[in-house]
């Protein structure tokens, strides 16, 4: 399947709008990540970023069923595509904000909290550590990111160990989103490209942007800066 086939790419006024496309859960595997890679890649000249996706789900973590099938010798790949994409993020030179329109588990939820704002469905979907409740140990990056992303120790323990399952309310109010938005897809979009729109008004230089995310999240970025794209080209103001 070509990237093109997985995730769309358009412009929003001065937003770079990404959309995992298709009805499915949205399983990171290896040809996910590097069409995602290449969507963020490509929005050079943008204002902000918004991630969304299709359907029911945000994204539902890893692809399992593709690590069953996989050779042994691939299972890092997925990890490391992970890694890098995380990387890319945190090095963009402009303002990221994903637009959780659905549940988003595990990688999924990890990978919404890689943003800069996250604005979540209010009437579907939640955010959901599976690891404890599926036995498996928790990738160590992503101990960082909640770590580093969550402020209060206890919604930290509530995801990691207890695994709820937190609507878009009880995470506004645990401070873990940004925004909790009623309606369909459509208006969680619309509402996370405008939050995008205010970002990018502030015209902030987009190199000193990044140097100051890696330094706020720094054990993250020195988990996954060895997998990125490296260091942003200097951009001009926003």
């Amino acid at each position: 399947m070509e990237a093109k086939d997985l995730c769309a790419v358009e412009r929003r006024g001065r937003v770079h709008l990404i959309t995992i496309t298709g009805a499915g859960d949205h399983r990171l595997n290896p040809a996910l990540l590097a069409a995602l890679r290449s969507a963020v890649a490509a929005s050079a000249g943008a204002g902000a970023l918004v991630l969304a996706a299709e359907g029911k789900y945000f994204s539902n973590g890893f692809d399992q069923a593709w690590v069953r099938t996989a050779p042994p010798h691939l299972h890092a790949t997925m990890d490391g595509g992970f890694r890098a994409l995380v990387a890319d993020l945190l090095a963009l030179p402009v303002p990221t904000v994903a637009a959780v329109t659905g549940h988003a588990a595990a990688a999924g939820c990890a990978l919404a909290l890689a943003h800069d704002a996250v604005v979540m469905r209010g009437s579907r979907g939640f955010l959901y550590m599976s690891e404890v409740d599926a036995g498996l140990k928790i990738v160590d990056f992503f101990a960082e990111l909640i770590r580093e992303k969550v402020p209060d120790a206890a919604a930290r323990r509530d995801l990691v160990l207890r695994g709820d399952k937190m609507t878009a309310a009880e995470a506004k109010r645990r401070g873990i989103v940004d925004a909790a938005v009623d309606g369909g897809v459509g208006d969680v979009v619309a509402a996370a490209v405008a939050e995008a729109e205010r970002l990018a008004a502030r015209g902030w230089d987009g190199e000193v942007l990044a140097e100051i995310r890696k330094a706020a999240w720094p054990k993250v970025w020195g988990k996954v800066k060895d997998h990125g794209a490296g260091p942003a080209a200097a951009r001009p103001r926003l």
